[in-house]
Protein backbone atom coordinates (compact mmCIF):
# COMPACT_ATOMS: atom_id res chain seq x y z
CA UNK A 1 0.00 0.00 0.00
CA UNK A 2 1.06 3.40 -0.40
CA UNK A 3 0.40 6.15 2.20
CA UNK A 4 0.96 10.18 1.16
CA UNK A 5 2.01 11.98 4.41
CA UNK A 6 0.63 15.86 3.62
CA UNK A 7 2.52 18.40 5.47
CA UNK A 8 0.21 21.81 4.98
CA UNK A 9 2.89 23.77 6.21
CA UNK A 10 6.01 24.66 3.23
CA UNK A 11 8.65 23.59 5.69
CA UNK A 12 10.78 20.73 4.02
CA UNK A 13 12.65 20.17 7.31
CA UNK A 14 9.74 19.61 8.95
CA UNK A 15 8.23 17.13 6.23
CA UNK A 16 11.39 15.31 6.48
CA UNK A 17 11.35 14.95 10.12
CA UNK A 18 7.54 13.73 10.04
CA UNK A 19 8.29 11.32 7.11
CA UNK A 20 11.26 9.84 9.59
CA UNK A 21 8.55 9.45 12.08
CA UNK A 22 6.03 7.83 9.68
CA UNK A 23 8.93 5.67 8.63
CA UNK A 24 10.16 4.04 11.99
CA UNK A 25 6.36 2.29 12.44
CA UNK A 26 5.49 1.79 9.11
CA UNK A 27 5.17 -1.92 7.72
CA UNK A 28 7.86 -3.12 5.91
CA UNK A 29 5.60 -3.20 2.90
CA UNK A 30 3.95 -0.01 2.87
CA UNK A 31 5.25 2.77 0.66
CA UNK A 32 5.48 6.17 2.87
CA UNK A 33 6.14 9.16 0.81
CA UNK A 34 5.62 13.12 2.29
CA UNK A 35 5.00 16.35 0.10
CA UNK A 36 4.24 19.67 1.46
CA UNK A 37 2.87 22.52 -0.92
CA UNK A 38 5.62 25.08 -1.31
CA UNK A 39 3.22 28.31 -1.70
CA UNK A 40 1.27 28.05 2.07
CA UNK A 41 2.60 29.33 5.41
CA UNK A 42 5.69 28.10 7.18
CA UNK A 43 4.00 27.37 9.73
CA UNK A 44 0.65 26.58 10.96
CA UNK A 45 0.06 28.50 14.04
CA UNK A 46 -3.85 29.79 13.78
CA UNK A 47 -7.53 29.77 11.90
CA UNK A 48 -5.25 32.05 9.27
CA UNK A 49 -2.62 30.11 8.50
CA UNK A 50 -4.84 26.80 8.13
CA UNK A 51 -7.32 28.83 5.67
CA UNK A 52 -4.09 29.68 3.59
CA UNK A 53 -2.91 26.23 3.74
CA UNK A 54 -5.73 24.33 2.79
CA UNK A 55 -6.01 25.17 -1.14
CA UNK A 56 -2.16 23.63 -1.47
CA UNK A 57 -3.12 20.71 0.55
CA UNK A 58 -5.82 19.44 -1.57
CA UNK A 59 -4.38 19.88 -4.45
CA UNK A 60 -1.46 17.48 -3.24
CA UNK A 61 -4.34 15.49 -2.62
CA UNK A 62 -5.97 15.37 -6.11
CA UNK A 63 -2.01 14.49 -7.45
CA UNK A 64 -1.92 11.33 -5.19
CA UNK A 65 -5.07 10.22 -6.10
CA UNK A 66 -3.92 10.44 -9.81
CA UNK A 67 -0.98 8.22 -8.76
CA UNK A 68 -3.04 5.81 -6.72
CA UNK A 69 -2.13 6.76 -3.47
CA UNK A 70 -4.01 4.76 -1.00
CA UNK A 71 -4.28 7.04 2.28
CA UNK A 72 -3.21 10.27 3.25
CA UNK A 73 -2.32 11.63 6.56
CA UNK A 74 -2.43 15.43 7.21
CA UNK A 75 0.43 16.34 9.69
CA UNK A 76 -1.05 18.93 10.99
CA UNK A 77 -2.27 18.88 14.67
CA UNK A 78 -5.13 21.47 13.83
CA UNK A 79 -6.81 18.78 11.07
CA UNK A 80 -7.00 21.55 8.57
CA UNK A 81 -9.35 20.63 5.68
CA UNK A 82 -9.66 17.46 6.78
CA UNK A 83 -13.52 17.21 5.38
CA UNK A 84 -12.49 18.94 2.24
CA UNK A 85 -9.93 16.20 1.91
CA UNK A 86 -12.17 13.42 2.85
CA UNK A 87 -15.02 14.58 -0.11
CA UNK A 88 -12.10 14.61 -3.07
CA UNK A 89 -10.01 11.03 -1.62
CA UNK A 90 -11.12 7.55 -2.68
CA UNK A 91 -8.99 6.28 0.28
CA UNK A 92 -9.07 7.16 4.15
CA UNK A 93 -7.93 10.70 4.91
CA UNK A 94 -6.36 10.44 8.33
CA UNK A 95 -5.79 13.53 10.38
CA UNK A 96 -3.08 13.36 12.91
CA UNK A 97 -5.21 15.02 16.32
CA UNK A 98 -8.21 12.40 15.24
CA UNK A 99 -5.61 9.66 15.31
CA UNK A 100 -3.90 10.40 18.89
CA UNK A 101 -6.74 11.64 20.48
CA UNK A 102 -8.70 7.85 19.25
CA UNK A 103 -5.06 6.40 20.66
CA UNK A 104 -5.28 8.02 23.78
CA UNK A 105 -9.08 7.06 24.20
CA UNK A 106 -8.44 3.74 24.10
CA UNK A 107 -5.04 3.13 26.48
CA UNK A 108 -6.11 5.80 29.33
CA UNK A 109 -8.94 7.15 30.73
CA UNK A 110 -7.97 10.49 31.13
CA UNK A 111 -5.40 12.40 29.03
CA UNK A 112 -3.77 16.06 28.44
CA UNK A 113 -2.60 17.56 25.53
CA UNK A 114 0.87 19.63 25.28
CA UNK A 115 1.07 21.78 21.82
CA UNK A 116 3.44 25.16 21.08
CA UNK A 117 1.57 28.46 21.75
CA UNK A 118 -1.12 29.40 23.79
CA UNK A 119 -3.43 30.47 20.82
CA UNK A 120 -3.45 27.29 20.01
CA UNK A 121 -5.03 26.16 22.96
CA UNK A 122 -8.41 27.16 22.38
CA UNK A 123 -8.35 25.63 18.79
CA UNK A 124 -7.09 22.26 20.10
CA UNK A 125 -10.13 22.25 22.70
CA UNK A 126 -12.62 22.73 20.20
CA UNK A 127 -11.20 20.24 17.87
CA UNK A 128 -10.72 17.67 20.65
CA UNK A 129 -15.05 18.30 21.64
CA UNK A 130 -15.65 17.73 17.88
CA UNK A 131 -14.04 14.60 18.41
CA UNK A 132 -16.53 13.63 21.71
CA UNK A 133 -13.42 13.75 23.63
CA UNK A 134 -13.78 16.48 25.93
CA UNK A 135 -14.89 14.85 29.13
CA UNK A 136 -11.12 12.84 28.73
CA UNK A 137 -9.11 15.69 27.88
CA UNK A 138 -8.08 16.70 31.50
CA UNK A 139 -5.96 19.81 29.49
CA UNK A 140 -4.35 21.80 26.93
CA UNK A 141 -1.62 22.78 27.51
CA UNK A 142 1.32 25.36 26.03
CA UNK A 143 5.27 25.32 25.65
CA UNK A 144 4.86 29.08 24.52
CA UNK A 145 7.12 28.60 22.22
CA UNK A 146 6.29 29.18 18.21
CA UNK A 147 6.16 26.05 15.66
CA UNK A 148 9.42 26.59 13.95
CA UNK A 149 11.41 26.93 17.51
CA UNK A 150 11.05 23.28 18.26
CA UNK A 151 13.87 23.10 15.03
CA UNK A 152 15.47 26.43 15.86
CA UNK A 153 16.16 25.31 19.81
CA UNK A 154 15.82 21.54 20.02
CA UNK A 155 17.12 21.42 23.58
CA UNK A 156 14.80 24.40 25.05
CA UNK A 157 11.97 22.60 23.22
CA UNK A 158 12.55 19.20 24.81
CA UNK A 159 12.80 20.69 28.24
CA UNK A 160 9.99 22.91 27.99
CA UNK A 161 7.57 19.60 26.93
CA UNK A 162 9.57 17.71 29.94
CA UNK A 163 8.39 20.03 32.59
CA UNK A 164 4.91 20.78 31.13
CA UNK A 165 4.42 16.80 31.13
CA UNK A 166 5.21 16.46 34.31
CA UNK A 167 3.05 19.34 35.58
CA UNK A 168 0.05 17.60 33.35
CA UNK A 169 0.51 14.27 35.58
CA UNK A 170 0.37 15.94 38.77
CA UNK A 171 -1.73 18.38 38.14
CA UNK A 172 -4.41 17.14 35.50
CA UNK A 173 -3.69 13.27 36.82
CA UNK A 174 -3.33 12.85 32.66
CA UNK A 175 -2.86 9.29 32.49
CA UNK A 176 -1.51 9.69 28.53
CA UNK A 177 -0.61 12.99 26.68
CA UNK A 178 -0.68 13.81 23.37
CA UNK A 179 1.61 15.71 21.42
CA UNK A 180 0.15 18.60 20.08
CA UNK A 181 2.57 19.56 17.20
CA UNK A 182 3.80 17.16 14.07
CA UNK A 183 7.08 19.08 14.89
CA UNK A 184 7.29 17.08 18.08
CA UNK A 185 7.06 13.75 16.76
CA UNK A 186 10.90 12.32 16.94
CA UNK A 187 10.83 13.63 20.36
CA UNK A 188 7.70 10.47 21.73
CA UNK A 189 9.90 7.93 22.39
CA UNK A 190 12.56 10.37 24.45
CA UNK A 191 9.60 11.87 26.27
CA UNK A 192 8.09 8.52 26.98
CA UNK A 193 10.99 7.52 28.97
CA UNK A 194 11.65 10.41 30.76
CA UNK A 195 8.08 11.10 32.17
CA UNK A 196 6.89 7.23 32.48
CA UNK A 197 3.78 8.27 31.30
CA UNK A 198 2.29 6.93 27.09
CA UNK A 199 3.18 9.81 24.75
CA UNK A 200 1.47 9.87 22.13
CA UNK A 201 2.21 11.23 18.20
CA UNK A 202 -0.46 11.93 15.61
CA UNK A 203 1.93 11.13 13.08
CA UNK A 204 2.49 7.81 14.13
CA UNK A 205 -0.83 7.30 14.96
CA UNK A 206 -2.40 8.25 12.26
CA UNK A 207 0.05 6.03 9.57
CA UNK A 208 -0.88 2.74 11.98
CA UNK A 209 -4.22 3.50 11.80
CA UNK A 210 -4.39 4.40 7.80
CA UNK A 211 -2.23 0.22 7.61
CA UNK A 212 -5.10 -0.77 9.43
CA UNK A 213 -7.99 0.90 7.00
CA UNK A 214 -6.39 0.22 3.94
CA UNK A 215 -5.29 -3.57 4.98
CA UNK A 216 -8.85 -4.29 6.06
CA UNK A 217 -10.27 -2.62 2.52
CA UNK A 218 -12.34 0.12 3.77
CA UNK A 219 -12.72 3.23 2.01
CA UNK A 220 -14.20 6.98 2.51
CA UNK A 221 -17.76 6.88 2.01
CA UNK A 222 -19.45 8.35 -0.78
CA UNK A 223 -22.91 8.33 0.33
CA UNK A 224 -23.89 11.84 0.86
CA UNK A 225 -21.07 13.70 3.26
CA UNK A 226 -18.13 12.56 2.24
CA UNK A 227 -19.27 12.33 -1.52
CA UNK A 228 -17.03 13.89 -4.35
CA UNK A 229 -17.40 17.71 -5.21
CA UNK A 230 -20.25 18.31 -7.93
CA UNK A 231 -18.37 19.84 -11.13
CA UNK A 232 -19.43 23.37 -11.91
CA UNK A 233 -18.89 25.76 -14.00
CA UNK A 234 -16.66 28.21 -13.34
CA UNK A 235 -18.05 32.24 -13.76
CA UNK A 236 -17.42 34.63 -16.87
CA UNK A 237 -17.34 31.04 -19.33
CA UNK A 238 -14.14 29.91 -18.06
CA UNK A 239 -13.33 26.05 -18.22
CA UNK A 240 -15.50 24.08 -15.15
CA UNK A 241 -13.74 23.43 -12.41
CA UNK A 242 -12.65 19.71 -12.01
CA UNK A 243 -14.52 17.27 -10.24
Amino acid sequence: MHIRLINPNSTASMTAQALESALRVANQDTQVTAVNPSATPVSIEGAFDEALAVPGMLSEIRRGEAEGVDAYVIACFDDPGLHAAREIAKGPVIGICQAAVQVAMTISRRFSVVTTLPRSVPIIEDIVQTYGAGHHCRAVRAIDLPVLGLEEEPEKAERLLIDEIELAKTQDRAEAIILGCAGMSRLCERLTARTGVPVIDGVTAAVKIAEALVGAGYLTSKANGYDFPRQKAAPNGAAAMPS
